[in-house]
């Protein structure tokens, strides 16, 4: 596998592309299991069934395919809402709405200029998240895994992040990530690119051997 530079020019067709590569994947996925698994609990999502997670991802991609963005959205008490408003919902219902979103939201975020780029990169780890419980192959990788590296080094360069070179075990040529200019040396990951997801999406990474020099595991995390 190889992942090509990051550009400073925003490739706005790319959230869009990711979403629909995971959708592809997870929603057969999600059709093809039985309802006691929506049930089951999640680790990176604390209080959350998968269940919940599918509801926030799909509630959340429906707010962005319609354009709604009232005030306080997004927030743990909103994402919470949208949870409790799906609660008689069939699972399948839940999963169709997934389906649409993922399906939608692209055009609607590469016309946003970056704005929603964000939330096509944690839809993506959360359908990880799901794929973690359910034991499926792909969690936090997976055919996404380029298009997701390529928007995460462009994500964490936006948002003035801490610096990072990243020597990806999986991925054939050096990730960097954060802010070029900040004036700390960057820091320095050795490992798997699934790792480095978790890292950055807050997600434990027990068990995964990864060397990190230069800065925490807690201050990678772009959505804490």
């Amino acid at each position: 596998m190889t992942t090509a530079d990051v550009h400073d020019v925003r490739d706005p067709e790319l959230p869009g592309r990711l979403l629909v590569v995971e959708r592809d994947a997870l929603v057969p996925l999600l059709r093809g299991r039985a309802d006691a698994d929506f049930a089951l609990p999640t680790v990176a999502c604390p209080g959350w069934s998968v269940r919940d997670v599918l509801a926030h991802c799909s509630a959340a991609l429906l707010r962005v395919v319609e354009n709604r963005f009232e005030e306080g959205v997004f927030t743990p008490e909103s994402n919470d809402r949208d949870i409790a408003e799906r609660a008689d919902w069939t699972n399948a219902r839940i999963v169709d709405e997934l389906e649409r979103g993922m399906t939608e939201a692209g055009p609607v975020i590469a016309e946003a200029d970056g704005a929603l780029d964000g939330i096509a990169l944690g839809e993506w780890v959360h359908a990880g998240d799901v794929r973690e419980v359910l034991g499926a192959p792909g969690a936090y990788a997976g055919a996404g895994l380029p298009d997701a590296l390529a928007l995460l080094a462009r994500l964490t360069r936006d948002r003035r992040h801490l610096p990072l070179h990243a020597d990806l075990d999986d991925v054939d040529e050096p990730l960097r990530l954060g802010d070029p200019t900040a004036p700390r040396p960057p820091a320095r990951y050795i490992g798997d690119a699934a790792t480095l997801v978790r890292l950055y999406g807050g997600r434990r990474a027990d068990g995964a051997s990864y060397e990190l020099a230069g800065a925490r595991a807690g201050e990678l995390n772009i959505f804490g």
